[in-house]
């Protein structure tokens, strides 16, 4: 159990070190950065509330990963979210040479886009993907390809 200065420094450095990433993993799931930025900061809020005990720094991220995945799905179910009329999103947020590519994964089906983006922007290996997706290492590559080869469709059409 952590006293209450202990676990106020690991939620802190949680922030310091998985904001940037969480945000990226909440917007490749609702294509809008407030509503990303929104469930960051409630998955920390929850880290907060039921500080968690994690073995290592890779079972804090998972664990984080995974609340960040499964908040965004429910944001997606809430009756409010499908109804309302998204705004556009500004993607000045990243670096102007992942603009394009970004667009793509962007354009990419849900069950693409996830796998993509934690492989190949968090650096997830195919195992670690299906565990954190809860699904067989056989279909997260299914997963991988297919989006890949899309990809490649999308970006390879934008290039002269």
């Amino acid at each position: 159990m952590h006293d209450s200065s202990e676990l106020n420094e690991s939620v802190r450095k949680a922030v310091m070190t998985y904001s940037d990433s969480l945000i990226k993993i909440a917007f490749a799931y609702l294509k809008n950065m407030a509503d990303a930025e929104e469930v960051a900061q409630d998955v920390f809020l929850t880290y907060l509330q039921k500080a968690p005990e994690f073995a290592s720094d890779e079972h804090e991220k998972a664990w984080l990963i995974r609340a960040t995945i499964n908040k965004s799905k429910n944001m997606l179910k809430a009756g409010w979210f499908r109804s309302r009329t998204p705004i556009p999103d500004n993607l000045a947020y990243f670096p102007k040479d992942e603009y394009s590519v970004l667009q793509a994964v962007l354009s990419l089906d849900k069950k693409y886009r996830i796998p993509i983006h934690l492989h190949y922007y968090e650096g997830y290996s195919l195992e670690e993907i299906a565990d954190i997706l809860h699904a067989k290492p056989a279909t997260v590559g299914t997963w991988l390809a297919r989006g890949r080869n899309q990809l490649k469709e999308a970006i390879g059409g934008q290039a002269t």
